[in-house]
């Protein structure tokens, strides 16, 4: 593996990390503060965490990936949405299944789903939703 791949797996390793902490304090802020039911909690986490995601990935883990001609960065955030609603609708099934099948703690099925979800997120992140534009 080249350098260069290398730095950058260390760079997503940190966003995700930060990306994924705060989807995890959000849920646990809005469960035990709130009230708020686990699973609609983990919405809140998602929406929050996205935006840390995006612009940590955008600006640092892929920035020189990014696309700089016009339409370059409207087009990786399209991607980049789906590639995070894609994981968000894995995050929240495996969630679903752990909470109402395996009776696990919620903070603990979280913390599971969260770092599975980062994988996949790392490879279609990596190779389309922030891949180098071929002219």
């Amino acid at each position: 593996m080249r350098l260069t791949e290398l730095l950058r797996l260390a760079r997503f390793g940190i966003v995700g990390l930060t990306a994924a902490a705060v989807h995890y304090w959000v849920v646990i802020a809005l469960v035990e503060l709130v009230h708020i039911a686990p699973l609609q909690a983990n919405v809140g986490g998602f929406f929050v965490a996205f935006w840390v995601s995006y612009f940590g990935h955008r600006h640092w883990t892929f920035s020189d990936a990014v696309a700089t001609h016009t339409g370059g960065e409207h087009s990786s955030f399209l991607r980049f949405v789906l590639v995070a609603l894609l994981g968000f609708c894995m995050n929240e099934l495996m969630f679903y299944l752990l909470l109402r099948y395996a009776g696990w703690p919620y903070y603990l099925a979280l913390a599971v789903v969260v770092f599975t979800v980062a994988v996949m997120t790392y490879v279609l992140s990596r190779l389309w939703a922030f891949r180098r534009a071929t002219h």
